[in-house]
């Protein structure tokens, strides 16, 4: 009983969260700007790997296995 009770409000916990209203043309440019992009600032990024790949000695490791040592 107490285990689809729980059931019963997570699903309605999750339902209430819905928004099914479409985004209204006036609310398009808060979301626009460059501060909400979900990748961030470019240049921080490049900075922020040069830094990675300076105290790892090595280069590429933010996406490549493996470090600088050799031993994959």
């Amino acid at each position: 009983m107490s285990a689809r009770l729980l059931m019963l409000c997570a699903v309605l916990a999750g339902l209430s969260g819905c928004a099914l209203k479409p985004v209204q043309p006036w609310e398009k440019g808060e979301l626009a700007r460059t501060d909400m992009l979900m990748q961030g600032d470019g240049l921080e990024t490049r900075f922020n790997e040069h830094i990675y790949a300076s105290k790892e000695a090595a280069s590429g490791g933010s996406a490549v296995g493996g470090g600088g040592c050799g031993c994959n």
